[in-house]
Order: structure tokens, then sequence, then C-alpha cells
């Protein structure tokens, strides 16, 4: 745990450099905003902005603190409004679970951003407004969220082989490591609500390790059924535009936004077993590491011409394996997804090697199983979703905003 803690108080401390000018010019606890006739003060945007740096949040941290900010006056008088303002023990365990994110206790992360100038009533505020809205959003809407025994039952028959789904994905995939691990995951939480093609390409450019971040994220049309089963059903409960919440992987998190999906009366098999190889490079993406892999797959047809490129190497550089395709590793179940027959992937590593991926064959499935209340959960929350982003934007419009 103390490495942990180590790691964060220097992310704090580094972080404080970003917000030091935002009370130059005016006093400390004067209104920045007033939202109807609550006040947001530069102390409070202060507060906010050294917690979003030491979280590692994706752009400024002062103008997303601002813009949270406004947000959750709306927020926590809607709350107001509707008696759902959460209780102490409510908050208390909202602490805890988000502690817990990064496996410290709540004294323990109380501590860390208590060391980089954060007070601990700014992240009970934090706390308390996400567990307000949850609130706000469930009272209002959950009624309103019919999800039918049909749409669980096209949800599960494109998951498995029923019919012919084809989907249109982007990713993002951004590496991590026990030190940074809390820091992605938030990371990859803000970029879960992009809710345009457009910024999601932005992003993918720039935090994306992805080979696909050059175009944006964006993969080429594949079936519904080559996806991780784990996958699908947040794919499908998706319309285009939105974004997956965060989806670990290997030494990286993940997200995805579904930019298209075609569906025909045909049917697309689901899979009992994928055999792939997998070849290991020393030099993980090395200029050397990547000459050695292009003449490989230049050499090669087949699984089977893997051990002549083997031969006479240590023999654990070449793995060929058939499994579930629930058992298979997340990061190599998504390159798998991405490949027809004997094509290969070089965008993996593994111990400081480059891995080669290659698809043997897939085994089709008379179909998959598929739990219907997990189904349809992820179809409630995308359309509780939906209707949340919308109230705020109606919240914002009818609001009196001032900037002071």
């Amino acid at each position: 745990m103390r490495p942990t803690l180590r790691t964060f108080f220097f992310a704090l401390a580094s972080s404080l450099v970003l917000s030091p000018g935002l009370t130059s010019a005016q006093g400390l606890f004067s209104p920045a905003y007033i939202v109807n006739d609550k006040v947001v003060t530069n102390y409070e945007i202060d507060q906010r902005a050294k917690l979003l740096a030491f979280l590692r949040a994706p752009d400024d941290p002062v103008e997303r603190a601002r813009k949270q900010l406004v947000e959750e006056r709306l927020k926590l008088e809607a709350a107001q409004t509707l008696g759902l303002m959460p209780k102490q023990d409510e908050i208390e365990a909202g602490m805890a679970e988000f502690a817990g994110r990064v496996n410290l206790d709540t004294e323990d992360f109380l501590q860390a951003i208590s060391s980089g100038g954060v007070s601990k009533e700014s992240f009970v505020s934090f706390v308390q407004t996400g567990i307000a809205w949850r609130s706000v959003v469930q009272a209002r809407f959950a009624r309103k969220v019919q999800v039918s025994e049909r749409d669980v039952d096209r949800a599960i028959q494109a998951a498995g082989s029923g019919s012919a789904v084809r989907v249109l994905l982007s990713e993002i995939i951004i590496p991590a490591t026990p030190e940074n691990a809390a820091a992605v995951q938030e990371q990859a939480t803000e970029l879960s609500q992009i809710t345009s093609l457009e910024a999601f390409a932005r992003a993918a450019r720039q935090y994306s390790a992805a080979p696909t971040s050059g175009t944006g994220g964006k993969i080429n049309w594949m079936p519904i059924s080559n996806l991780p089963p784990a996958l699908r059903p947040a794919i499908l409960a998706l319309a285009p535009g939105q974004v997956t919440d965060p989806v670990p992987l290997p030494n990286a998190v993940a997200v995805f936004q579904l930019r298209a999906i075609e569906e025909s009366g045909s049917s697309d098999p689901d899979y009992a077993a994928i055999e792939y190889a997998t070849y290991l490079i020393p030099g993980a993406h090395s200029g050397a590491a990547q000459a050695e892999a292009a003449k490989i797959k230049a050499d090669i047809d087949t699984c089977d011409d893997l051990y002549g490129v083997a031969k006479g190497k240590p023999a654990e550089l070449l793995e060929r394996v058939s499994k579930k395709p629930a058992e298979i590793p997340a990061d190599i179940a998504l390159e798998l997804a991405k490949l027809d027959r004997h094509e290969v992937s070089t965008a993996l590593t593994r111990y400081d090697a480059l891995m080669m991926v290659m698809l043997c064959t897939r085994t089709p499935a008379i179909a998959a199983d598929v739990v219907r209340e997990d189904v349809m959960a992820q179809l409630q929350n995308s359309r509780l979703e939906r209707y949340a982003n919308g109230y705020l934007e109606e919240l914002k419009a009818d609001a009196r905003i001032i900037e002071k």
C-alpha cells in the first residue's frame, strides 16, 4: 500500500503547479459563478482542479472543474427539490467505494489528497453530488425506462447466433501499470462520457496506444459474434455515438464507441472455441522487433508455419491454444475479433516483447450462454444515461448562470 501512496503524493505535488494562478487576481473565497441562487467560489474551483489533476483527468483541470461545479449546483438543487439528498452513511460508503478503486481505505485516500492541499470537505462534496444525482435520475426516469422481453431477446440473439449483426466501432486503449491504474481508470471514465464521433476520434489520437490511434481509433466492420462474450451486451446497449464504460484489459483500460450497427435476417455463428497462436519477439515495439514481425508476416500463410519460425528457439516463445471465447485474455480476444483466419496482429506486448497474435480457426457453437438479467441491466443503464444527459441539459437551459 505504501508504494501506491508515495505515487499519489508525487502526483499531487506535481499537480499543484496547475492551479495557483486561478485566484491570483481574485479573492480566494469570492464568487466565480452564481448558479440560480447558489455560489461557486474560486476556492472550490481550485480544490476541484487539484483533485482532477491528481486523478489525471483529460483536458484542462481548471476548465473541467468550472464545468463540473456549475453542473453540480444544478444536480444538488434537483436532489434537494425531490428530498433525495444522501444520508451520512451513504456518503461514507461512497467515499470508501471510490478509495477502494485504488486499493486504499478512506483514511489513506484522504491522507493522499490532503498532502496536495485537497480538503476532506471537497472530496465529500464530490462524492455527495454523484450519489444525489443517481438518486434523482432513478426517481425521475426509472419508470420510463421500459426494456421489453423482445428487446432482451434481440440482444441475446445478436450476441449469440440468432441474427447477423455487424458493428462499426472505434477504440481507445490506454496502457496501465500498478502505479497509474487509478489515474488511467479515471481518465477512461471521463472518456466514456464523450458523445460525438469527432471528439472520440480526437481523444483516440491523443490518448490511445492502439495501432488504430492514427485513424481516430476506427475499427472496420465486424460481426458482433467476433467480440468477447462479456463485451457484447455493452456494445448492443449503445446507440451510435455512445461510448462504453471502461473495459479492463491486461495492462490497459479500453473504451469503445459504436459508430454504426447493421442487422440482417441471416444467422452468424457463435463460437464454442477459438484456436490461435502467439509468438513473442524480444524488443516490444522497437524498430528491430517490428521489422522482424513484418518479415515473419510476409513469410507465413497459416498457423502451422509458425513452427518453422520458432524452430531452434526457446519453446516458450510460441504458444498455440484452443480456448472458449470467455477464457481468452481480454486484450488478445479483442485483437482476434478484428482478424480473419490466418491473419496476424502485432498490436500487443508481453514481458517487454512484441506479441504476434495469429487466428488459426473459429469453431462454431449452437448457442451462447447469456444471462438475461445482465442484458436487461445493460439496456436499462444505457437508456437511463440518455434520460439523465437530456435532463441535465434542460436544467442548464432553464438556469440563471452568471460568471463573475
